[in-house]
């Protein structure tokens, strides 16, 4: 099968084409309105012409049909050459025309054309717009036939030039006020030629630009409203630069802190060990030499003297292991969290008889990164000096366990001490919590610390079973 033809690729958007300016938009509007309101005194004008060329015409018929048929009777007496010969001597009638046949139709005499601007004539549209219908009056006498017949050539012609001069008015009235309109809306939207120009200079990055006071109402609001708007975009971006500036700081101090506990882990480590492997030795030799010499001397005062040794090494000894586990709890580096979490209640049901102190451990545990296992370990020590000293417990659960959907483990310890005040996070102290919270969410994970039914406190930690792999790799990197 042939391969389908490649996609189009997307045409981008086209750019949008700059229309009319605001001062054109206006004069166009104008000089529309314009045209129309003197197109529309073009058609009362004609209309009013059409009605002066009637009545004139009208009333010019009117009154040469009544003349000649008064006067011409006494003119036919005489025979066709006295009509001819009066006809002569009357000449040309306005918005008239007379013609005289005899009884065979011959003319006998016709009006002479008129010497009112002769040679000129309105164009043919025109005078059929305005121009009425001919009236024709006829009157029969012994020697022929006279026939009055209205024309409004002249009258037509008249109208045609007094159009003329209304439209010559009407259209330099018309670019007069055009040119004014133009040249006023030009006045009034010159600040807005700056405005583009501080929005310009606001879009390249210049949040310092302001507009001067412009002229004109509209123009002024806009200017004020842009400078408040670019006052407190400043004052925005400054808060944002702050805020920025603040939360870097936070940064660097979280990582400073987390750089200063994983530090401070390691010589306690380092202590504990030293602790461990140099110090406990020397203290169990000098038990050993102090027992060895007590039995050997015979001087009841020395031999009291070297118990004296042996038992304070003892104390001594046993002191040593009891701050070891408080500073750095080897177990957990040697056999994991659930021995370390097992050695942590032994030891406090060594030093607290009367507390009642159950661990619920999962069969089988992921294994954790140091981190987070540290973390946990530390959570569970926190949680229950808190108890003990503040709270005065005498019930403590303990329980580890693992999600394996949500892909996190989880520690709670819950007691039925006194519990935690109200609003504790908000009062001074409560240090332990405030660092194991912050410990915590360095690796992801979430403490909630709420009050127990019926009573004492409930601390829980979760956290993913990745967490701390990601910090150990980075400073494990070179």
């Amino acid at each position: 099968m042939p391969d389908d033809p490649p996609a189009p690729p997307a045409s981008a958007p086209a750019p949008t084409r700059p229309g009319l300016t605001l001062r054109a938009q206006v004069n166009g509007l104008v000089g529309l309105l314009t045209v129309l309101f003197v197109a529309w005194l073009l058609v009362l004008k004609l209309g009013n012409l059409r009605d002066s060329v009637k009545e004139e015409v009208v009333a010019a018929n009117r009154v040469a049909t009544q003349l000649l048929n008064r006067t011409a009777w006494l003119a036919a007496s005489q025979g066709s050459p006295g009509m001819v010969g009066f006809l002569n001597g009357l000449g040309r009638i306005r918005s008239n025309e007379v013609t005289f046949t005899d009884p065979q139709g011959q003319v006998l005499y016709t009006s002479p054309p008129s010497a009112y601007k002769a040679g000129r004539d309105a164009p043919d549209w025109f005078e059929r717009a305005i121009a009425p219908v001919p009236l024709v009056q006829a009157y029969e006498f012994p020697g022929g036939r006279l026939e009055v017949r209205s024309n409004a050539s002249r009258a037509v012609l008249d109208a045609w030039d007094e159009l003329l001069r209304f439209a010559t008015v009407a259209l330099a009235l018309l670019v007069l006020l055009n040119a004014l309109v133009f040249w006023l809306v030009g006045r009034a939207v010159r600040p807005f030629k700056r405005i583009e120009q501080a929005l310009g200079e606001l879009e390249s990055g210049r949040f310092d630009a302001r507009l001067p006071p412009l002229r004109g109402r509209e123009a002024a609001a806009i200017g004020r409203a842009f400078n408040r708007m670019v006052g407190q975009l400043r004052a925005h971006i400054d808060t944002e630069k702050r805020a920025v500036l603040a939360e870097r700081r936070l940064g660097d101090s979280r990582e400073l802190a987390r750089w200063l506990d994983h530090h401070i882990e390691q010589e306690r480590r380092s202590i504990a060990r030293e602790l461990h492997d140099e110090l406990g030795q020397s203290v169990t030799a000098i038990r050993s030499l102090a027992l060895a010499v007590a039995r050997r001397v015979q001087d009841a005062e020395s031999r009291q003297a070297a118990q004296i040794i042996a038992d304070e090494s003892s104390r001594l000894y046993d002191a040593m292991h009891g701050l070891i586990p408080r500073l750095a709890p080897l177990v957990l580096d040697s056999m994991g969290l659930s021995a370390a979490l097992q050695d942590l209640v032994e030891r406090t049901r060594r030093a607290h008889p009367a507390l009642q102190l159950s661990l619920q451990l999962p069969a089988e545990l992921a294994p954790l990164a140091p981190e987070a296992a540290l973390a946990l370990y530390r959570a569970a020590q926190e949680g229950l000096t808190n108890a003990l000293r503040h709270g005065a417990a005498t019930r403590i659960e303990l329980r580890l366990w693992q999600e394996e959907g949500a892909g996190e483990v989880h520690l709670r310890l819950r007691d039925d001490g006194r519990g935690l005040p109200a609003q504790w996070q908000e009062r001074p102290g409560h240090h332990g919590l405030r660092w194991l919270e912050e410990r915590v969410g360095s690796l992801g994970g979430r403490l909630s610390v709420q009050p127990a039914a019926p009573q004492g406190v409930e601390l829980q930690v979760a956290l993913p079973l990745g967490a701390g792999s990601a910090a150990n790799e980075h400073k494990e990197s070179p």
